[in-house]
């Protein structure tokens, strides 16, 4: 059975660094797995008031039946101030209600961060796993993921390089050796 690997980039510019390590960890994917792209850059910001059966936005609902459906949940972002962006952070709000609904509970998570500078969104990566922790998304923790300089990383055609490509390939081994363990 194909198990499903849903993705959420934190970046919402078309031609985002972080969509582009996202895309290639997805073409990595071996066999046996499906990326799934979850649309998080739709959803109204999380308000209780509105989570009434005559008022929950659409986009709430489509959003987690879609993420209900993932056997592993692969986060990709970019570092703003320090922490993540607004609309990954609304995406987790979203999905973890209503309250004792959540649709992140145990699903195996990943975290990868990319930037332009050094630190490769230091600040973010474990901002991100600090709210996985609450979520219950248990979260590979070796090898890290941060992956600084992305614009040096990339060859004439915008393509990531081939060391990179075979470091996120130890990555996503890693992730998915821990995924099956945890849904053994």
């Amino acid at each position: 059975m194909t198990k499903k690997i849903g993705f959420f980039i934190g970046s919402l510019r078309k031609d985002s660094y972080n969509k582009k390590v996202a895309e290639t960890f997805a073409d990595l994917l071996p066999e046996g797995y499906e990326p799934v792209f979850i649309k998080i850059d739709d959803l109204p910001f999380y308000n209780e008031d509105i989570e009434t059966p005559e008022q929950t936005p659409a986009e709430w609902t489509r959003f987690r039946e879609e993420v209900k459906d993932l056997d592993g949940v692969i986060f990709v972002t970019p570092e703003y101030n320090r922490s993540v962006p607004a609309v990954l952070k609304n995406a987790l709000d979203v999905g973890s209600r209503p309250y004792g609904q959540s649709v992140w509970d145990k699903k195996p998570g990943l975290v990868v961060t990319a930037s332009p500078g050094g630190v490769g969104g230091f600040g973010a990566n474990h901002h991100l796993r600090q709210s996985l922790v609450f979520l219950n998304v248990p979260t590979l923790q070796q090898p890290e993921a941060y992956i600084g300089n992305i614009t040096n990383l990339l060859d004439e055609d915008g393509n990531i390089i081939q060391g990179t490509v075979d470091f996120f390939r130890t990555i996503l081994d890693a992730y998915l050796d821990f995924a099956e363990k945890l849904n053994a």
